[in-house]
């Protein structure tokens, strides 16, 4: 079995983990991979000077050295905590970045490049609320085509993210009237 993990940075190592294990039995295969719009007319204007602080010899890049370059250390970020986690798991993975403004677009290509069984991604919105539906892993579960398995944020980060929670405990509300 092949399975994609697609990563904005959201999903729990450990959660991805246990669930490649159990998914790619024996013989699968994990591809990590995550979604990078480059702000091209930004870069270019970096690179535009012929000066800078962190290289001693001056030489120019061509657009597409420094496209590479930002895709390669953004994807490393984003992806490196996964795949060092499977990779301490010996689960056979490999990671890749894609380029893109549209993030289910570039990941459902992908997985009809990959000819992937699974994705694999992370709830990045609550799931049961309108909005969900506009989602990257609503999209993917639309228009792949294959199984989609969403992971929520690990119970810590959810607790910490405000907009996540609108609980409010029942012994507030009676202390407030």
């Amino acid at each position: 079995m092949h399975v994609l993990v697609a990563t904005a940075g959201a999903l729990t190592p450990s959660a991805v983990v246990d669930f490649a294990r159990h998914l790619i039995g024996g013989t699968g295969h994990v591809t990590v991979t995550t979604v990078i719009e480059v702000p091209r007319d930004f870069l270019e204007s970096l690179d535009a000077d012929t000066w800078h602080p962190l290289r001693e010899a001056v030489t120019p890049r061509t657009p597409d050295e420094v496209v590479a370059t930002y895709l390669s250390e953004r994807g490393h970020r984003v992806t490196d905590p996964i795949r060092q986690a499977l990779e301490a798991a010996r689960i056979p993975c490999d990671a890749g970045v894609l380029e893109g403004s549209d993030p289910a677009a570039a990941i459902s290509a992908a997985a009809a490049e990959l000819d992937v069984d699974v994705i694999i991604v992370g709830a990045t919105k609550q799931l049961f609320n309108a909005d969900a539906w506009e989602s990257v892993s609503a999209r993917l579960m639309i228009e792949t085509g294959r199984p989609v398995l969403v992971l929520p944020q690990s119970r810590v980060e959810s607790d910490a993210d405000e907009h996540t929670s609108g609980f409010q405990p029942l012994s507030d509300s009676i202390e407030s009237k």
